[in-house]
């Protein structure tokens, strides 16, 4: 099953939906925070979301019944591979260097998938090149320019 991009608006009601699994519109409007958006503005996502394959309809009557068809786990995964792909280039190590700097991660939630012996380093950081910086406070000094200050002297 291929697994598209939702909208941050769509992703909100996925995450109510998953709670639900298995709703109508009505529910939605019940259970839906404060401010509850328009009875409309929810239909046209609902028709949204079973198009890009989220949800499933089965008519019952006059109205719909959704169903989820794309579990939690399954988008979930799907948000971090990419992230892992976008950002991280598919590298596992350096997803855990980011998370273990930005202080997501401490040593003791490893010890039950690793052992107790485990020792982490502090990720090193690498430091930026600062090459235009560089450039600008340390200017090379112009060749041509030494060699008419030489002749000058000379004259």
């Amino acid at each position: 099953m291929k697994i598209n991009h939702l909208t941050s608006a769509e992703e909100n009601l996925m995450k109510l939906f998953w709670k639900l699994n298995s709703f109508y519109l009505k529910d939605v409007m019940e259970h839906h925070t404060e401010p509850k958006p328009h009875q409309n503005t929810v239909s046209t996502y609902l028709k949204i979301l079973v198009e890009k394959g989220y949800l499933k309809t089965e008519k019952e009557g006059r109205i719909f019944k959704y169903s989820v068809l794309v579990p939690f786990e399954d988008y979930r995964n799907f948000l971090m591979k990419e992230i892992a792909n976008n950002f991280f280039d598919g590298s596992g190590k350096e997803i855990l260097e980011f998370l273990f700097r930005e202080n997501l991660v401490a040593k003791d939630d490893f010890k039950e998938y690793l052992g107790e012996d485990i020792e982490i380093k502090p990720p090193k950081i690498k430091e930026p090149k600062l090459e235009i910086a560089e450039e600008i406070l340390n200017p090379k000094k112009d060749k041509k320019a030494k060699d008419k200050k030489k002749k000058k002297k000379k004259d």
